[in-house]
């Protein structure tokens, strides 16, 4: 998903009107994608004369980082160390059941042609 890194962004308005769906708008000087809108073609990381249009997987550390956060906010409302324990097991599950969803969507996708 393509997303705007608004310090990069001048507000130019090129990718507004570069986006074939209109997923994209100006706020203030900054350019906003919306994800449920976006198709994903591709022309607005062609088109930003400033590169503020990034791809998703820069975004890759900070996903993670939100994850960490999510799960120790989460251990926050345990108060044995065995409760916490659990939680860390259902938390390794989840993210496991996450990525066979991934694993398994990509090899679909291979199928689609």
């Amino acid at each position: 998903m393509p997303w705007v890194n608004k310090e990069m962004c001048m507000g130019c308005g090129v990718c507004v009107d570069e986006c074939p769906v209109g997923a994209i708008s100006l706020e203030g000087d900054t350019a906003e994608i919306d994800d449920k809108e976006c198709i994903r073609c591709g022309r607005c990381h062609d088109t930003c004369p400033q590169e503020a249009v990034r791809h998703d997987s820069e975004r890759i550390p900070q996903e993670v980082e939100a994850n960490i956060q999510w799960v120790n906010e989460l251990r926050g409302k345990f108060e044995t160390e065995e409760e916490k324990a659990g939680l860390m097991e259902r938390m390794k599950r989840h993210f496991k059941k996450e990525a066979k969803v991934v694993q398994q969507t990509l090899e679909q996708l291979d199928t689609l042609g």
